[in-house]
């Protein structure tokens, strides 16, 4: 079964590899899409999140990235993927994450959703956190990979 792990990933984080990593034990694929999202000003460009994901998945050999724009489903019934693969940190995500899935299923019966609680030590994290704290000049080594802390130091300085 190949399941899509949707998403913005602006920046990837730890929590984000978590997930990627379970969800590889799971599946047989897991695509990892990045949604071109033409509402939102990202701090990293498509292109580079791809890269910067790429990077930090390169020993999970069952797993792919990509990019798309459009409905997460079409991309899903493009790619034969059954399942759309999401992570829920606190109650709010649930909520908002539950009508997706309904709507998701509306548009395309076949696709499936599975939700996976974060472990709890990423349960605070997400990205516009991240970015967040190293706007200000936090450390954020402990919320993304090494190598993306310092893609994000160097962005916001420009």
């Amino acid at each position: 079964m190949i399941a899509i792990y949707p998403g913005s990933f602006d920046p990837i984080t730890l929590g984000h590899l978590d997930l990627i990593q379970r969800g590889s034990i799971l599946f047989d694929k897991v695509i990892v899409a990045v949604l071109k999202n033409p509402n939102k000003k990202p701090l990293f460009s498509l292109e580079t999140r791809v890269k910067q994901i790429s990077l930090c998945t390169q020993d999970i050999p069952n797993v792919e990235v990509d990019s798309f724009s459009g409905l997460t489903v079409e991309y899903a019934q493009l790619k034969q993927a059954g399942v759309l693969l999401r992570g829920l940190r606190v109650l709010s995500d649930f909520e908002q994450e539950l009508q997706m899935a309904h709507i998701n299923k509306t548009l395309a019966n076949n696709v499936e959703t599975v939700f996976l609680a974060t472990n709890t030590e990423h349960s605070f994290v997400s990205s516009s956190v991240v970015k967040e704290i190293a706007r200000f000049g936090g450390k954020i080594d402990h919320l993304v990979p090494g190598a993306i802390a310092l893609d994000i130091y160097k962005a916001l300085q420009k």
